[in-house]
């Protein structure tokens, strides 16, 4: 079985992120960009299961810019076996990344997708959704636990809700979005980093895929949050209690 892996090219983590002046989004020039924390866990999650005797094969996937061959490349250090990097336009909106990634599961024909829950850029969460429903596959979204039975050919997934958790059983092929208490990424060793490079990347094009490109979304205009107000000391509960009764009238 196949499985494949989702892998997105976001503003590292660490980074605080910056206006462009004209408003239409993020500045990323000169910026360090890493994987997407979800997807490492995706990934991770993978290999895992293929370490377990699972899975033959992880496939990372990738969509964007040149650049993204750089986070495919440090997936492959992680383990994976091979990476797809399809050329597009740096900004995707959800059902154009699920056109795409459902036209790659038709061309490769996993046995399981994992993707992360969502992007730190733009905090979507609808990509894994979209690929299912395109797919006509079940799906186990913000999974914090996966056991497969491969004699079966099931997967049971421990997905967290506002009440605890539900558990899942879905028939395979199946999509699988990752929540961040699912396990914990390992590091690339030096080692693999080197053998990274000698792992293949197969370049494609969205005219390969057959996929039309297009956004319903418009971008108005992206503006930092208002600035917090400095805190106040207060000298008594009594100040404490005026304060909350007739400044912010939650009491």
């Amino acid at each position: 079985m196949k499985i494949m892996v989702a892998i997105k090219r976001v503003v590292d983590y660490a980074v605080k992120v910056r206006i462009k002046s004209d408003k239409t989004g993020v500045e990323t020039r000169n910026v360090k960009m890493s994987m997407n924390p979800f997807c490492e866990i995706a990934l991770e999650e993978a290999l895992k299961i293929k370490e377990a005797g699972f899975a033959s094969e992880v496939i990372g996937v990738s969509f964007g810019p040149v650049e993204c061959i750089d986070t495919l490349r440090t997936g492959l250090a992680m383990g994976a076996d091979r990476a797809i990097h399809v050329d597009a336009p740096a900004t995707l909106y959800p059902l154009a990344v699920a056109k795409l990634l459902k036209a790659l599961v038709q061309i490769e024909k996993p046995g399981l997708l994992i993707l992360g829950k969502q992007a730190i850029d733009d905090d979507c969460n609808q990509t894994g959704q979209m690929v299912a429903g395109l797919l006509n596959w079940p799906q186990g979204t913000f999974a914090s636990k996966v056991v497969l039975d491969k004699e079966k050919k099931i997967a049971t997934v421990d997905r967290e809700v506002d009440g605890g958790l539900e558990t899942l059983c879905l028939d395979l092929p199946a999509v699988i979005t990752t929540d961040l208490r699912l396990n914990q990424p390992r590091y690339a060793t030096l080692p693999n980093i080197m053998k990274a490079k000698s792992k293949p990347i197969k370049k494609m094009s969205v005219q390969e895929l057959k996929v039309e490109l297009r956004s319903d979304l418009e971008v108005v205009q992206v503006t930092e949050p208002p600035a917090r107000k400095p805190g106040v000391i207060l000298s008594s509960v009594d100040e404490l209690i005026d304060k909350l009764k007739n400044e912010a009238h939650v009491i």
